[in-house]
């Protein structure tokens, strides 16, 4: 993949954003408070199901340009990055567009509806020869990269083992409205793929990758009832996940993530050392937007205590007025990796993960995937 800067030092990256609606949805969460924080952009464009509803999104989010497809986006010469923020069944469509028009493409996680589909984007990407972005901003999170350090500095001396329990908010017994594609499996947007998919990132990014998995997996709550109306609609999307598994390391792991909320546990992930212990604790599975804690122990110590992260992992300055806000989180974190993205656009440098990470990624999922259906010990 080419490491051309596709925008100067000094000109704002001029970005078109497919999905962003004027009923809300994870784009105002998540995308808009990060590029309004960072001077590095500049939100030039969007696109949605139709002209109105582009029109609505412009005026209400103050965007100068509105397009009722995304063809017309993506032509634009006024767009240099074009954001994909859609559902999962059609980030297919809207990236092969952008890579047909030479455009760099940031597409959230997961990349593709299954492990062949991300290959296929991938490939297309390597053909374009342009820059691919990916939307696993979990591993942009302070508390994240702080963990990653204390592992690497030896806090806990040689990792034994990691052992993770996790709730996944969604998918549980009741499901919003508008929600009802993330109960089939076949959308490819499940409990494996967003929440835990996020989370083995940062476990990956912070211990190693894994050479092996064993899974079981199961629908427990084949029948589930929508908010509001009580209609109830079937769920084939598994809503137990159980992983085991060993990285590169040698050091032995243990997952389980459970659907809905836990009046218990709904984060808890230990590393185990021979010289330490690290555990962070919150509040969901979903660790590219959970508030977290980090404690740990080490030597002589008898116990716990809560490690703070250091200062110099919230090291974007711009996004500090984010920081405190309800669910902060979301944009902190999002906005960190934009923050990466900008000095890979405009120094050609390459720090955010792109389409061979999500494929990587999507890699290790498709093998307990394959390891749930069969039983078998998968190589990955």
């Amino acid at each position: 993949m080419t490491s051309t800067a596709v925008s100067p030092l000094g000109s704002p990256v001029r970005v078109g954003l497919v999905g962003l609606s004027a009923r809300g949805g994870w784009a105002p969460r998540s995308h808009l408070p990060a590029l309004s924080a960072l001077k590095g952009y500049e939100l030039r464009a969007l696109s949605a199901s139709s002209e109105a509803s582009a029109r609505a999104a412009a005026e209400k989010y103050g965007v100068p340009l509105a397009f009722g497809s995304t063809e017309e986006l993506v032509r634009s010469d006024q767009v240099d990055l074009v954001v994909v923020s859609v559902r999962l069944p059609l980030h297919r469509e809207v990236v092969l567009a952008a890579l047909g028009a030479g455009k760099a493409v940031l597409s959230e996680w997961p990349l593709g509806n299954g492990l062949a589909e991300a290959e296929e984007l991938a490939a297309a990407a390597e053909r374009a020869g342009v820059r691919t972005f990916v939307g696993l901003q979990a591993r942009s999170a302070p508390a994240v990269r702080y963990i990653r350090e204390l592992v690497a500095d030896g806090y806990v001396g040689e990792v034994l083992s990691t052992s993770l329990v996790a709730s996944g908010r969604g998918w549980g017994p009741v499901f919003e409205p508008g929600a009802a594609y993330l109960l089939d499996e076949r959308n490819g947007a499940t409990m494996l793929t967003i929440p835990f998919g996020h989370t083995v990132d940062a476990v990956t990014m912070a211990l190693g990758e894994f050479t092996e998995v064993s899974a079981t997996s199961a629908t427990r709550r084949p029948v589930v009832r929508e908010a509001g109306t009580g209609r109830t609609a079937p769920m084939t999307a598994a809503d137990q996940i159980a992983v085991s598994g060993r990285l590169a390391s040698g050091a032995v792991v243990s997952a389980h993530f459970r659907a809905g909320l836990s009046r218990g546990t709904d984060f808890h992930w230990e590393i185990n050392g021979t010289e330490g212990d690290l555990v962070v604790t919150g509040d969901s599975g979903h660790l590219q937007q959970a508030a977290v804690t980090v404690r740990g122990g080490r030597g002589a110590d008898t116990g716990l205590a809560e490690l703070s992260v250091p200062e110099r992992h919230f090291g974007v300055p711009e996004l500090d007025g984010l920081r405190g806000a309800p669910s902060y989180e979301v944009a902190y974190n999002v906005g960190a990796q934009y923050a990466q993205i900008l000095a890979d656009l405009t120094r050609g440098t390459a720090h955010a993960p792109d389409f061979a990470h999500a494929v990587r990624r999507q890699r290790l999922l498709d093998a307990i995937g394959r390891a749930a259906a069969t039983g078998a010990r998968v190589h990955v």
